[in-house]
């Protein structure tokens, strides 16, 4: 029994600081103690670790773990990818011979459907593809998806790396060395970035990672199942629990005893009837079967909502600052809409510039067609956020702002309910642009 509470202590807090190492950072758990433990792991006790170690050794042992950690966090390398494909690897070597006997025919052909596909999904979300990378071939085409909100993303900025004007909801992306269309996040999983071409390839290996861990955990239990029902009638006096003397036999004390009691033996029945290789991979699954089932779940809020991982860092600050009131949001003028600008021929794009054997003149107050092309995209926000450092309402903008902001001023915002999301369609369209593209 000991051996079964150490197994579900280890796995249990492995589970919890990869889940907080991981999952800690993201915007909603900012402010929970989910947060407060990530930063509590990545900042504070690091910070402790390196003051005792510069008493010590003059900081040596910290340097040289700095170095490593910022190579693992910080640069393109397929350490991770290796660590994730060799652990399930071992996990599926380990778990199924040691059950294969037991199994029946449709959970063996089962099996073989879903251990593959984790390699198949990784493999898509590592791939390159011209829909997830922006580059000078594709940067037309990228431009003209998505349109400039002026909440989040603002026309006319240039990447100072890649040298060309950036398309809306597009980052880039330090670790790859480009600019990524709808960035996500740069995920090291996978070992690259997350955007429009590979995000769907993600979910999917995020979804058959979530089903493969829980089948395993599933097997363990189907399979030693029998044996251990078969064994536990035969030892039940045994194993029974035996309240201390002079406890309370209805209190609740009582009651959650005896059941911590059952599960420790019947794991421990467990482990003895399976052994590491079948019962440990299978009480290992059943503990970290909820940490990729966590992100999908995750994701498949921001698709409800509408946004990305880097856009909901960003609607996060915006939420922050508009608790201490320095937040006032104003509303463009209708000629300014895209609406105007979608009924003018288009124009032929360049990266740099753009040029029409008839160009068509253009409102003064709308910015020129290659800094802000008409898009596909069905709705374009009508509203401009601004952010001051006094508390006060702008006085004076800029001219790029001023010419597309409606003379009746601008009013303080308390809230995000008050500011329009122009990439929520509504959540089957925003799952069909995710999917689909």
């Amino acid at each position: 029994m000991a051996l079964a509470r150490n197994l579900i202590i280890g796995a249990g807090t492995v589970s919890l600081i990869t889940f907080v190492a991981f999952f800690g950072r993201l915007p909603a758990f900012r402010n929970t103690p989910i947060g407060f433990l990530h930063r509590l792991l990545v900042q504070h006790f690091p910070s402790a670790l390196h003051q005792l170690d510069v008493k010590l050794t003059n900081g040596r042992i910290t340097s040289g773990g700095s170095r490593l950690g910022n190579y693992l966090m910080h640069d393109k390398h397929p350490v991770v990818v290796v660590f994730f494909l060799g652990l399930v690897t071992a996990c599926a070597a380990m778990l199924l011979p040691s059950f294969w006997s037991l199994l029946q025919l449709h959970h063996k052909l089962f099996a073989f459907i879903l251990v593959p596909q984790p390699y198949v999904f990784l493999y898509l979300s590592a791939k390159k593809n011209n829909e997830t990378y922006i580059t000078t071939l594709n940067h037309t085409q990228q431009m003209r998806h998505y349109p400039y909100d002026r909440v989040l993303y603002h026309p006319g900025k240039s990447c100072s790396t890649c040298r060309f004007l950036k398309p809306a909801r597009s980052k880039h992306c330090s670790i790859c060395k480009t600019c990524v269309a709808r960035m996500d996040h740069h995920c090291i999983w996978v070992n690259n970035c997350l955007g429009r071409g590979n995000y769907k390839w993600f979910l999917a290996l995020l979804l058959s990672t979530t089903v493969l861990i829980a089948y395993g955990a599933y097997l363990a239990w189907y399979a030693l199942t029998p044996k251990v029902i078969l064994h536990y009638s035969k030892y039940e006096h045994f194993y029974r629990y035996k309240p201390s003397a002079g406890s309370d036999p209805n209190s609740i004390a009582t009651y959650f005893n005896a059941k911590l009691h059952n599960l420790l033996q019947y794991s421990s029945i467990y482990l003895d009837a399976g052994g590491i290789c079948g019962s440990g991979v299978g009480l290992l699954a059943l503990l970290t079967w909820p940490l990729p089932l966590g992100l999908l779940v995750y994701h498949i809020f921001l698709i409800w909502a509408g946004m990305s991982t880097n856009e909901s860092a960003k609607w996060a600050d915006w939420r922050d600052d508009m608790a201490e009131g320095v937040v006032f949001l104003g509303h463009r003028r209708e000629n300014t809409m895209q609406e105007h600008r979608s009924a003018m021929p288009s124009r032929v794009y360049s990266a740099h510039s753009s040029s029409s054997s008839s160009p068509m003149p253009t409102p003064p107050e709308t910015p020129p067609d290659d800094e802000e092309p008409p898009t596909t995209w069905p709705l374009e926000s009508r509203h401009i956020l601004i952010r001051t450092r006094d508390g006060q309402a702008p006085k004076s903008l800029p001219d790029r702002v001023s010419s597309v902001v409606r003379d009746d001023g601008f009013e303080r915002v308390w809230s995000l309910a008050a500011v329009e999301n122009v990439y929520d369609l509504g959540f089957w369209d925003n799952l069909s642009e995710a999917l689909l593209n």
